[in-house]
């Protein structure tokens, strides 16, 4: 029976197996997995001290939320071109149906023009630390969402475990002498949780679409299109990037590439693996994003708020880790 439209842009209300998991390919073999998880977590937690240099050389203030979707938009067009521009050369098929340009567009606005619309507006109105810790909830957002989907992908009272001591890490770097960090606010925190949802949904909306079209060019469309929405949107609403000099230009070109390979490795990480079993290396992300914040934005670290919330974190992930290397992690249920 054919698909209508809806029925194709619809996420699946449960699954029997993760779509193209495949066992035989190197990307699933667990060394190769944890080099490329961990090198994607590595360039996604410098993102955040380079984000916020380039508020300062782009002289964008922290208010300016049409002028912040138009640096994150020319951040993730570029991206995508880059990205289409290889897989043409690798001559790779671009070119897509209208339907299937759909998809791509409706995964273009939650993974890359909602995400990070809400992402920068957040960065622009917390500090760096903050980002990258509160940023780990998208391990267990991925988690939960696996669990409804994929019947092989099961919550498990372990992996409850872990998801509700990571959770317990992004409380305990809000903590102050005084209890609760009254600088907490939804522009800031709360945004960066409703951005890593999005990154959760996007990434099991795009597993499905790269079981039958290749990865990078998946993510290409992805960058490209949900790159033009925030950048137009963000100039017709008055958006610009002044100050553009040289630094700039490098710093957005560094942004740009490193979108580019992180979200493409990470989508065929997505694409040969259960959900379960590559969400939770998210768990670097915080780690990589404290450490860079300390070095380049000059951010406190080894406050005692941080480090438990660091281990709060760590080990939630190696308890849902745990969880995934069971031997049923990657075979559907009988």
């Amino acid at each position: 029976m054919a698909l209508t439209e809806a029925d194709a842009l619809a996420l699946p209300r449960q699954i029997p197996h993760n779509p193209a998991v495949n066992h035989s390919s190197p990307f699933s073999d667990r060394r190769i997995v944890v080099a490329i998880a961990l090198f994607c977590c590595l360039l996604w937690g410098s993102a955040v001290p380079a984000v916020k240099i380039g508020y300062g050389l782009f002289a964008i203030a922290p208010s300016d939320t049409p002028s912040l979707m138009l640096f994150a938009g020319a951040r993730f067009f570029l991206s995508g071109l880059i990205l289409l521009g290889y897989s043409a050369l690798a001559r790779k098929p671009v070119a897509q149906q209208p339907r299937r340009l759909g998809q791509l567009a409706l995964l273009g606005l939650i993974s890359t023009a909602g995400q990070y619309l809400f992402y920068y507006i957040g960065l622009a109105h917390s500090t760096g630390v903050k980002v990258s810790i509160t940023t780990s909830t998208s391990t267990f957002f991925s988690v939960l969402i696996a669990h409804f989907l994929y019947v092989n992908d099961k919550l498990t009272p372990r992996r409850i475990l872990g998801c509700l001591l990571g959770f317990a890490g992004v409380v305990a770097v809000n903590l102050a002498a005084t209890g609760i960090d009254l600088n907490v606010s939804l522009l800031g925190e709360g945004f960066i949780v409703i951005a890593a949802l999005l990154f959760s949904v996007g990434g099991v909306y795009g597993k499905g679409l790269s079981a039958d079209m290749d990865a990078g060019v998946m993510t290409g469309w992805q960058l490209l299109l949900g790159g033009a929405m925030l950048a137009i949107a963000g100039f017709a609403l008055g958006g610009r990037l002044n100050a553009f000099g040289l630094e700039a230009a490098l710093l957005l070109a560094y942004l740009a590439a490193l979108s580019a390979a992180a979200f493409a490795l990470w989508s065929v990480l997505l694409k040969h693996n259960p959900v379960g079993s590559i969400a939770i290396f998210n768990c670097a992300i915080p780690i990589f994003g404290v450490l860079l914040a300390g070095l380049f934005l000059g951010e406190s670290i080894f406050e005692w708020k941080n480090l438990a919330a660091l281990l709060l974190v760590s080990v939630g992930i190696w308890m849902v880790t745990a969880a995934a290397r069971s031997p049923v992690a990657g075979r559907p249920s009988p």
